[in-house]
């Protein structure tokens, strides 16, 4: 068995790579794993191992069709986590978000198709929705994004969906809710705010600190993914959700409490442009069709992760010293 991981270098594809490498999934214990990533800087070679017979890493551009065609052919299932994924930054530069998302998404399925793959997950976001008063998302809701990423993840979902619907090509599309866990990049709300604090330094919270977000421990969110490559159905899309809506006020002052800092420590500053208020997924496909549900209570998911970060500031320090402490990305 051999499996392809676009993005692996990254918070989420690193998780499942190390998941599977470590024999976490059943049947895949002698999995072999290909790692490809551009190792832009979300991407961190760090988060993978150093050396490992069952692993592959190849530092390239799912951009690169021709490296796509070289690479894939052999591979069992290509499992597609590579995406620039930080709103904010795609507020100022949308068209590498354009490029990447949509044309590398292109890419990567064309390359699946003309290489005969058996089995292609695509991994994209709650954010493609866009805003939820009320209620929660089914899959069947239409597509309305509202930041150029958000946008760009809706196009990448509907190039995967094309190659199912045109091409036949065996490919499954999840959207998750906020993910959180150890090795995420520290631009993003919950590792922003920890490392801060642990640093010293003020937290930005943005607007009024309503916006409310589900969260998801990434340890779930890979589990859910392997469920659907294993046993979801090609041309579906599935909702992974987490099923606990906080708002980023409450994340704050839990953050603020399990660090031991005090309410001072928050600036409040400007909210982003076009900040979608609520998000929200109804994930009962996936638990009726897959049987799955998230095992990580939020409790304890955050506290182990904040003990995550306070234990390990060689891995995210440098990526503090880089200037990654400024506007969080709660999406």
């Amino acid at each position: 068995m051999r499996i392809l991981v676009t993005g692996g270098a990254g918070f989420i594809g690193s998780h499942y790579a190390r998941t599977l490498l470590d024999g976490g999934h059943a049947g895949f214990e002698d999995a072999h794993v290909t790692v490809l990533d551009k190792l832009t800087y979300a991407g961190n070679r760090a988060n993978l191992p150093a050396a490992h017979d069952r692993l592959e890493f190849v530092q390239g551009d799912i951009c690169d069709l021709p490296l796509l065609l070289d690479l894939v052919p052999g591979h069992d299932a290509v499992v597609h986590f590579a995406a620039e994924s930080h709103v904010d930054r795609s507020l100022d530069g949308a068209a590498e978000f354009v490029r990447t998302n949509v044309g590398g998404t292109q890419a990567v399925m064309e390359a699946a198709y003309r290489s005969g793959t058996p089995r292609v997950v695509h991994v994209s976001t709650d954010e493609v929705y866009g805003s939820i008063d009320e209620g929660a998302w089914t899959e069947e809701r239409p597509l309305l994004p509202n930041s150029p990423y958000a946008a760009s993840k809706a196009g990448s979902d509907l190039i995967a969906r094309s190659y199912a619907r045109t091409h036949g090509l065996d490919v499954s599309v999840t959207r998750c809710s906020n993910n959180y866990g150890p090795y995420q990049h520290v631009e993003k709300l919950i590792p922003l705010f920890t490392t801060n604090l642990l640093s010293g330094l003020e937290v930005p919270l943005y607007g009024d600190g309503r916006n409310v977000r589900e969260w998801l421990h990434v340890e779930d969110h890979c589990r859910a993914l392997h469920l659907v490559l294993t046993k979801g159905r090609g041309g579906e899309v599935y909702n992974i959700g987490g099923g606990d809506g906080r708002s980023n006020t409450e994340i704050t002052e839990r953050l603020l409490q399990l660090c031991g800092a005090a309410p001072s420590m928050v600036r409040r500053v400007a909210d982003r442009k076009g900040h979608d208020l609520r998000y929200a997924l109804d994930d009962s496909k996936i638990r009726a069709e897959l049987g799955y549900e998230p095992r990580i209570d939020f409790a304890t998911g955050l506290a182990d992760t904040v003990r995550w970060y306070q234990d390990n500031p060689r891995w995210w320090k440098p990526l503090k010293d880089a200037g990654a402490e400024g506007a969080p990305c709660a999406s």
